[in-house]
């Protein structure tokens, strides 16, 4: 036994992960030696490829956000001579950001030899009391709750015991708990087994329930009515969940379970969360995509931030503008918010602003076909 755990000791170790550096070059798909225009080129393919509103796939907007970055980087003139020079780690302490870890998660080796088979902390020999089913509830909530955090009041309707619900239960040695009613049965001379039932005035082992107790003339239970205080933690996400415990339904015999209420991030009409990161999609017209421009956005909170564009700008260009997406849980920063160029053609020219197009950008005056 201690030969087998040994070895997988080891084995742990030789398959422990570990964080390696992304290749911006990689990411995008181009050389170290690729051109500006090349970078754009790339970036532009890959961005369409991963873009979280077209890509629905798993993974696809943690890649976008990768690729957004590595196109940051590779067309920063400063960034990139870093990167080139010292890799992400040097960029990292550059911008002045600190790193994460990884690991086996939060059952340590326990839970890893558990699928062995092995079990050190004798937890499979725990025997668990019963409780009644646990209670999920969809809580609606805003992404403007989300980002600022919330405490909502709501009240709750559960079934808790009758006061007196003790008197009404008198002794049965065939009641083996809640619901479960065990007896012998002689199947031939001298052979007897045990025949297990379902018998729901059995409550605990050892206990029935008096049929018509005047003690409790409603039943076992009654509704009662109840003021809960949600906190709704600044950055939370869509399916996590605000716990209760013991405040599910009572019934004799049995613990109460657990009240769920399940967060339902509801649609925001101009941002689009992923994670920790916020997406916004801006229509821009065909002057300041040439250009340049200046825009004002009204973030969740209401404060006004801008942003300043003085390159031309493609369209589905996206811009990545660091620190503006949502609160990270345990008040680790923000995420960053995504803004993606749509460029608004007019319909129509004049033969003069073709013209003057043409002087401006030098092109050749059109020709007739021969």
């Amino acid at each position: 036994m201690l030969g087998l755990v040994a070895t997988l000791l080891t084995l742990l170790h030789l398959i422990s992960p570990t964080l390696s550096a992304q290749d911006f070059y990689k990411l995008l798909g181009v050389s170290r030696s690729a051109t500006l225009k090349e970078i754009k080129k790339a970036y532009r393919s890959k961005s369409l490829e991963y873009h979280p509103d077209k890509n629905k796939e798993e993974g696809a907007a943690e890649k976008f956000a990768e690729i957004a970055y590595a196109y940051e980087v590779l067309t920063d003139e400063t960034k990139k001579d870093i990167y080139d020079k010292h890799g992400e780690e040097g960029l990292k302490q550059h911008e002045q950001r600190g790193g994460g870890g990884g690991g086996f998660g939060h059952g340590g080796f326990d839970d890893i030899f558990s699928h062995f088979g092995f079990n050190f902390g004798g937890q499979g020999r725990r025997q668990r009391e019963q409780t009644t089913p646990n209670v999920d509830i969809p809580l609606r909530v805003t992404l403007q709750q989300l980002y600022l955090g919330d405490v909502i009041e709501v009240e709750y309707i559960r079934q808790t015991l009758c006061v007196n619900w003790q008197e009404c239960m008198k002794a049965n040695q065939e009641c083996q708990g809640p619901g479960v009613k065990v007896r012998m049965q002689q199947i031939a001379p001298g052979f007897v087994q045990q025949v297990q039932q379902r018998d729901e005035r059995c409550v605990a082992p050892g206990k029935m329930w008096k049929q018509n107790c005047k003690e409790c003339p409603k039943g076992q239970t009654q509704p009662e009515k109840i003021d809960l205080t949600i906190d709704l933690q600044k950055g939370m996400h869509p399916g996590e969940t605000v716990t209760f415990e013991g405040v599910a339904d009572e019934k004799p015999g049995m613990n109460a379970g657990d009240l769920n209420f399940v967060i339902v991030q509801m649609g925001h009409e101009y941002y689009h969360r992923d994670g920790d990161h916020l997406y916004v999609t801006m229509e821009i017209p065909l002057v300041d995509a040439l250009t340049g421009f200046s825009h004002e956005f009204t973030h969740l909170d209401g404060h006004k931030f801008k942003i300043d564009v003085n390159d031309v700008t493609e369209c589905d260009h996206v811009m990545r503008v660091s620190g503006k997406g949502m609160p990270r849980r345990g008040g680790r920063g923000f995420g960053d918010l995504y803004v993606t160029f749509d460029v608004d053609f007019p319909d129509t020219l004049t033969d003069a602003q073709k013209m003057e197009i043409r002087k401006i950008l030098g092109g050749s005056p059109k020709k007739d076909e021969l």
